[in-house]
């Protein structure tokens, strides 16, 4: 089930038409995600796999989590496990997940609800399921996306953001034909006299859009120029840029410069996907050097190897002592850039 829904789309503000004149981004690449699993077993796609760094700038990394649907008994998360340097924002579609930090930051997020957390200088967390819905199995659909931070805010002091789905703010393209939720950033006019934003607060420059385009419908989305695009398409089939490139499930789209995204849903779909589901991203590239080893983001190896250091001298953070016992496990240590290299 997508999290954009509503029962009645009059009461819904529109989506600003394009400007004259507006120029319409085209596709520069489309990937398709690889399947894995990540924390304890839970299956993922990579959606940024393949995909230069310059090109995602400031994104690092985005897995979707799910769609699954768990037996009781399956569901799983991830152990206690550091990060320094960027940020993580979870948002849940499906499911119910819980966040715990050793800065104190932590909650329950559910169906539409977003937890963003900044690692900041460094911290610890765990994410997982509630125990009712390991005994209870169920739908689990969501996504994770790593934010960078620019040199100046990697060592900012970490904190924790609770966005409940009733935040967000809703919109409608102008004929209704799609839907969106504004997680962060703003969706603007050409005279930036309407603006939409989002609850997320942000320290690098970005916006983040969950949309469903009916079959058939499109999608002119007004788009910072200053900004990258990205479609990451979560379910259903369609196309986007000026160009109409097909994507599907699971598959990225990289736009080149413009001011408007386009994202058409296909009038054809198959049963399980009525509509084309898609994520869209796009932020101020920091256009600095990224030295990237498993938890850690920042702009040396040095620095990374420091991080490594700290977090085995315990000057990460300790984990709440009511949480869990017995050593901090070495988990979500994913080797994406050898920090050597």
């Amino acid at each position: 089930m997508p999290a954009v829904t509503v029962e009645d789309t009059t009461t819904l503000p529109r989506v600003p038409l394009p400007a004259p004149r507006t120029v319409r981004r085209r596709t520069r690449s489309v990937t398709t995600a690889p399947s894995a699993y990540e924390g304890e077993g839970f299956p993922v796609r990579r959606a940024f796999a393949g995909v230069d760094l310059r090109a995602l700038d400031p994104f690092l990394h985005m897995d979707q989590m799910g769609e699954v649907e768990y037996a009781p008994g399956e569901p799983k998360g991830t152990s206690w496990h550091p990060h320094r340097g960027f940020e993580t924002v979870t948002y849940l579609i499906d499911g119910t997940f819980e966040h715990a930090d050793s800065h104190g930051g932590g909650g329950t997020i559910s169906n539409g609800d977003t937890q963003w957390m900044t690692a900041g200088g460094g911290v610890l967390h765990i994410e997982r399921p509630p125990e009712e819905l390991v005994v209870s199995g169920g739908l689990f659909h969501g996504l994770q996306l790593w934010v960078n931070l620019p040199r100046a805010q990697k060592w900012v002091e970490p904190r924790y953001q609770d966005l409940r789905a009733d935040a967000s703010v809703l919109l409608a393209s102008p004929d209704a034909g799609a839907f969106l939720r504004v997680i962060a950033g703003e969706i603007t006019d050409a005279g930036r006299s309407v603006v939409h934003r989002g609850p997320g607060s942000t320290y690098t420059p970005m916006a983040m859009v969950h949309a469903t385009v009916s079959p058939g419908a499109t999608l002119d989305l007004p788009w910072r120029p200053d900004f990258n695009a990205l479609v990451y398409v979560l379910s259903g089939a369609g196309s986007v840029g000026i160009d109409g490139a097909p994507v599907r499930t699971g598959q990225l789209a990289v736009l080149g410069p413009g001011d408007t995204v386009t994202v058409r849903g296909a009038v054809h779909q198959e049963s399980r996907t009525p509509a084309l589901d898609v994520v869209i991203l796009g932020g101020r590239p920091i256009d600095e050097p990224i030295a990237m080893y498993g938890p850690f983001v920042m702009n040396t190896a040095d620095e990374v190897r420091d991080a490594f250091a700290d977090f085995s001298a315990g000057r990460l953070g300790a984990i709440p002592a009511q949480r869990v016992s017995g050593p901090v496990p070495h988990g979500d240590l994913r080797g994406q850039t050898d920090p050597d290299a």
